[in-house]
């Protein structure tokens, strides 16, 4: 089938990358001249794996291609995919629908024949019935269906999430559309993904009551995770433990700095105006937004709690992006935390595998590391923040013997506190017993003659274990 993909952006390339792999005859659309330009050249605007081969592999089967050209995509479409973005309002939370109805009365201009015309952005209910509205005032003669199909794509899975999804969801009443919208997802079918039908507005409610859900989860446990600090337990326990009830599922109940990205805080905010508007109050989710504002700026706190005094120390910061595999840095929890401990008068350096030119533009006042040893060198206390898989694999020796104070605050349990207090480090994580601290002469010695059978191995522990007792 024809489709025109209006928007470039994560969504609206990730989806039409995919559907011309489906064999379908994709044409994506962006107002930004540079931006098509530089995807002809097959430069790709955001990190996402295997996205710029499934781009490259398609536009060489010339069943993708970029163009500025609206009105001549749409005119030839069976299918026009709106995906353009809907960022929060400044000031009240709601989300800006500008772009979608922008884009509304452009196609509303160039459609020709029959066509389907697909809400694929995160919309608030009802906005469905204002783009058929606005299309219809345009053009009143148009043949057409408006249908709602949100998209249920991870940030660094998203290609995967796409080709095997849970479920895809398409909201319409139309005969017409449903068959249009089965034959272009019929390539799924040998993967048994369900397509689910419903009204629009049920489509588009599912959209942030997903989301919703989801960030309610990562909440509670970051919850859970500082009442077992207080009674020592291991959050990761308590997660596995509840996890295996099938009831309950283990996804989404990693304890860390809290959520951000570009859908959950924005989704939730733009639920809980939705509820507002007609006179609902939704207090889980309120308290669910507001449980998470504040554990970012905490985490701050938590670096100086397990650091000391911040002022005129150098603090690394390990992974800056929202989560891994992805460049984006939409509410990410590291700006929260970098602007805390700026404020306390530590200096902060950091790195990322692929957020830093993103980051920079968030957080221009602070040093910038080429790798993570270079990162760490010479500095008073690190802090992991993005669970990129190069930091798990880090030589804690090498990482020991470049800090000048061996203090880590791991805010996504990334290491283990037994290999941390072999190594010799203060190590405080999310949600588990802190690692002991040593202060009579003969633990230090006890246990630094434990410590591997190399010389330089138990001088390197004693030091760090008698650093830590002086701290103390």
């Amino acid at each position: 089938m024809r489709l025109a993909m209006v928007g470039t952006g994560y969504v609206g390339l990730v989806s039409g990358a995919c559907f011309a792999d489906f064999g379908h005859q994709v044409t994506c659309v962006d107002k930004d001249e540079s931006k098509i330009a530089a995807l002809r050249r097959g430069e790709i605007p955001i990190f996402e794996p295997g996205l710029d081969a499934l781009v490259a592999s398609n536009v060489k089967a010339e069943r993708l291609t970029f163009t500025t050209d609206l009105k001549a995509s749409v005119a030839e479409a069976d299918a026009v995919f709106i995906a353009v973005g809907t960022p929060s309002r400044r000031g009240d939370g709601h989300a800006d629908l500008s772009y979608v109805y922008a884009a509304a009365r452009e196609i509303a201009e160039a459609l020709e024949g029959f066509t389907v015309v697909v809400t694929k952005s995160t919309v608030p209910v009802g906005t469905g019935d204002e783009v058929e509205r606005r299309i219809r005032e345009v053009n009143p003669k148009a043949d057409f269906v408006v249908a709602s199909n949100p998209e249920f794509l991870r940030e660094g899975a998203a290609i995967r999430d796409f080709k095997f999804p849970d479920r895809i969801v398409v909201g319409t009443s139309d005969e017409r559309a449903r068959k249009a919208l089965s034959d272009i997802y019929r390539p799924l079918s040998l993967n048994k993904a369900p397509i689910m039908f419903t009204a629009r507005r049920t489509a588009e409610l599912i959209k942030y009551a997903a989301n919703a859900f989801l960030a309610t989860k990562i909440t509670f446990i970051n919850e859970i995770a500082d009442l077992s600090e207080k009674v020592g337990a291991d959050v990761q326990e308590v997660a596995r433990g509840i996890g295996l009830d099938n009831r309950i599922g283990s996804k989404f109940l990693h304890a860390g700095p809290g959520f951000g990205g570009s859908c959950f805080p924005k989704d939730t905010r733009a639920l809980v105006k939705i509820a507002q508007d007609h006179d609902v109050q939704l207090r889980i989710v309120e308290a669910v937004l507001g449980v998470n504002d504040n554990r970012k700026r905490a985490m701050a706190r938590k670096v100086a709690t397990a650091a000391g005094d911040l002022r005129g120390k150098t603090v690394a910061v390990l992974g800056l992006t929202f989560k891994p595999d992805t460049d984006d840095m939409r509410e990410a929890p590291s700006i929260p935390l970098v602007t805390g401990l700026l404020d306390m008068g530590a200096k902060v350096r950091a790195h990322d595998p692929v957020g830093m030119e993103q980051a920079h533009k968030e957080l221009p006042d602070i040093e910038y590391a080429g790798d993570a040893y270079a990162c760490v060198k010479g500095v008073d206390a690190l802090v992991i923040v993005t669970e990129w898989a190069e930091y798990r694999g880090l030589d804690l020796e090498r990482l020991r013997q470049a800090m000048a104070q061996p203090v880590v605050i791991d805010l996504r349990n990334v290491f283990s506190p037994e290999d941390m207090a072999e190594h010799g480090f203060v190590y405080e994580s999310v949600g588990r017993a802190p690692v002991r601290r040593f202060r009579r002469s003969t633990d230090l010695e006890a246990l630094a003659a434990a410590k591997g059978k190399s010389a330089r191995r138990r001088k390197s522990a004693e030091a760090s274990l008698r650093s830590l007792a002086e701290q103390e």
